[in-house]
């Protein structure tokens, strides 16, 4: 990545805000730019007005009309160069889109975010 572009952006899904905060303050800390939503109808409505995201980063349980695995589903048809990282305290859920990656809580920092740098790398 070249200094002049701008660092990759992430959308972080969480209801629980202390889990959202300690999630954006981990990808921002590692000079990500961060969008956060409760749920996962607020993550689609920012996917619709930001069009350069480059990971979705959300909980599995969440209330409303969608789960966060749900929501991978739906990134994945819709954005399909989207990064994809699931996290929950509960069993993984299954199936998973294609190419994402599942982090059981409490997660690895450094696990995620080296998952975050292979899925946000630029092309070449």
């Amino acid at each position: 990545m070249s200094d002049n572009s701008p660092s990759p952006l992430i959308i972080v899904v969480d209801d629980d805000v202390f889990e959202r905060m300690g999630a954006s303050y981990m990808f921002s800390d590692a000079g990500y730019r961060v969008l956060e939503a409760g749920s996962a109808d607020e993550a689609l409505h920012l996917f619709e007005s930001n069009t350069d995201v480059r990971l979705l980063f959300t909980d599995v349980s969440m209330p409303g009309s969608m789960s966060g695995s749900e929501l991978a589903h739906q990134v994945a048809n819709r954005w399909p160069k989207v990064g994809l990282i699931i996290t929950s305290g509960r069993p993984k859920p299954v199936p998973l889109p294609l190419g994402a990656q599942f982090h059981a809580k409490p997660y690895q920092p450094v696990s995620v975010l080296q998952d975050a740098k292979d899925m946000t790398v630029l092309p070449n």
